[in-house]
């Protein structure tokens, strides 16, 4: 029975292997195989080209010191340098934009999957998941990903391959020199393994630090004309100078890392520079190597410890990407709490008959919200909920709709168990008033469209018209194309709720739920919405939470709550001469013009 009690399973603090990480950023590789082999091969090009410089530049000495020197041969090989290095660039330049390319549609599709996935999330996840935090595994954790694909994975084969190859070419030129070269090479892989493993710990410090300031900000920026009004910035402020502190500390102790990694790597370099200077000048005055070998040689130490920093360097990409990876699969691995069932059913069309049978519900275990409750909506009956905060009325309509499942009962559409429906094919029927009317940035028509292109533009202004939103609309200079700032704060609260009726009406619900409508509006506007209202309980099923009694007079039946169960059930005219709890709420209402024998008024 514990689908309903919230255990949200956002696999925190999961520990996610490198090979884990590795294994399914991969997947996102394999539609791309073969511009990425391609890649690869131009790389191996360039690599190759890369490393016959130095025997160029070494031949060419060589040359110089032959008595008598042969200008013709000097040419030759200046020739076919210069014809490398041509062609090295060219095959760089197809590389790097074909990689980027191919990297950029893979980021493409990763953000396209976080995003996609997050939509499936249940309403609860998102009430424990702060925004900021889902903001920042979209952009900049996605975006941390870009490097791994478009340079960290190709250039760290590149560097491995360069240094491979460096190994090789010296070793089949002076085997002796090489091996006194390789006593350097176990302290290298000593602090790259060193180097590797805490980085690792202060990248992730940095990024959990990251995405706690950006949920800090994301909320008190949101909250900020609550803070002035109370007048708390001096507390907001040192709030967000403790967590900026945390987040410096974190980057310097990434840093440290950093910053003793490379002096280390440079004295391990000087050291092998020393050893081929030493042990390559004693093979040179012996004659076992020429002098332009022993300049190849100390080229070839650079090239050996160049790619070795680059190395260090993609570390710590890579440990950035390894950490965005594993905060992006927390999330994908995420599990919605409200599912299809394999066997659910699509509804083609609804009735709109609600029925509640035996319902128990609970947010956490043993804290019942609502307790066997039952009763009947019938299709195009319109049903009040009425009652104290806490009495379960909200409850109820986020059942309807399937964003929490119940622990005990059967919750009915139509006869049929709403767990056997499908969840989109449920809420496509149903059409949500909320008190917190949200608007996104557009126009008005994409607002009421939700940009669902089949909706025509006669339909929006017939919708619109339908509930008296146009009385408003059609006085602004773009009428239907005026544009709609952040959350609508560009409209009052009952002209955004006209709004959101239209929005409801265009898209053809079979079942219309009004939560609070009327609760934030001025009595001229609630008016207009009492007349919308009337119209709209033609239309279908209709379910009216309301604290405004007012708003719900003229509903077929009222279902009065308290603590979670059903104590009074009736039209209004019934419920007063009952004189029982509704009776004493629209006292309470309307004390100063209402009689106890006026049973009749309205």
């Amino acid at each position: 029975m514990a689908r309903g009690f919230v255990d949200i399973d956002i696999v925190k603090n999961r520990s996610y292997s490198d090979m884990t990480i590795i294994k399914r950023l991969l997947t996102y590789v394999k539609p791309f195989i073969k511009p990425l082999i391609l890649s690869l091969l131009l790389v191996l090009i360039v690599v190759m080209v890369d490393l016959i410089g130095p025997l160029f530049v070494s031949s060419t000495l060589d040359a110089l010191a032959e008595t008598p020197v042969r200008f013709e041969k000097i040419v030759y090989i200046v020739v076919f340098y210069l014809a490398s290095l041509i062609i090295g660039a060219f095959v760089s330049y197809k590389q790097t934009l074909l990689l980027q390319k191919t990297g950029q549609e893979i980021i493409h599709n990763i953000r396209r999957d976080v995003f996609n996935h997050i939509e499936t999330l249940s309403v609860e996840t998102f009430n424990h998941i702060p925004i900021g935090k889902l903001v920042t595994r979209v952009t900049s954790d996605v975006d941390t990903l870009n490097m791994l694909y478009t340079d960290v994975l190709i250039n760290m084969l590149r560097n491995i391959v360069t240094i491979v190859g460096v190994f090789v070419i010296m070793f089949l030129n002076n085997w002796r020199l090489t091996l006194y070269i390789s006593s350097v090479i176990p302290f290298v892989v000593l602090a790259t393994f060193l180097f590797r493993k805490f980085s690792r710990k202060a990248y992730r410090r940095v990024r959990s630090n990251v995405s706690i300031i950006n949920g800090f900000l994301s909320e008190h920026l949101s909250g900020m004309k609550l803070i002035q009004i109370f007048n708390r910035e001096a507390q907001k402020y040192r709030e967000f100078k403790k967590k900026n502190q945390d987040l410096n500390q974190s980057y310097l102790q990434q840093t440290l890392a950093f910053s003793l990694y490379r002096p280390l790597m440079y004295m391990l370099y000087v050291i092998a520079l020393l050893i081929v200077l030493w042990f390559g000048s004693l093979h040179t005055l012996s004659g076992i190597i020429s002098f332009g070998m022993l300049f190849a040689f100390t080229q070839y130490i650079n090239k050996f410890f160049g790619p070795i920093q680059e190395l260090a360097e993609k570390f710590d990409v890579l440990q950035a990407a390894f950490t965005a990876g594993e905060r992006i699969f927390e999330i994908m691995d995420t599990k919605p709490l409200i599912t299809d069932r394999p066997d659910a059913i699509e509804l083609t069309r609804m009735k709109g008959k609600i029925e509640f049978r035996n319902v128990w519900f609970a947010y956490q275990e043993d804290d019942w919200i609502l307790k066997d409750v039952s009763f009947v909506v019938w299709p195009k009956e319109t049903l009040a909920l009425v009652g104290a905060t806490g009495s379960g009325k909200t409850t109820i309509i986020s059942l309807i709709v399937r964003n929490y499942d119940i622990q005990k009962g059967q919750i009915l559409i139509d006869d049929i168990d709403i767990r056997d429906i499908q969840v989109a094919s449920l809420r496509k029927w149903i059409g949500q008033m909320l008190q917190d009317v949200f608007l996104f940035s557009g126009t008005i028509a994409s607002n009421i469209r939700l940009r669902d292109e089949a909706i025509s533009d006669e339909a929006i202004v017939e919708s619109a018209q339908y509930v008296h939103a146009a009385a408003f609309i059609d006085k602004l200079p773009q009428r239907y194309d005026e544009l709609v700032r952040e959350r609508g704060k560009n409209f009052s609260s009952g002209q955004r709720q006209l709004l959101s009726f239209a929005r409801a009406i265009v898209h053809q619900p079979s079942i219309m739920i009004l939560d609070e409508a009327t609760a934030n509006i001025d009595t001229e506007t609630e008016a207009l919405i009492q007349k919308s209202l009337k119209k709209m309980m033609s239309i279908g099923t209709m379910i009216v939470v309301a604290h405004r009694l007012s708003t719900i007079q003229h509903s077929d039946r009222i279902v009065v709550m308290q603590k979670g169960r059903i104590i009074e059930s009736g039209n209004h005219q019934e419920l007063l001469k009952n004189r029982g709890h509704y009776y004493h709420l629209y006292r309470l209402q309307y004390d100063m013009h209402f009689q106890p024998g006026d049973v009749g008024e309205s």
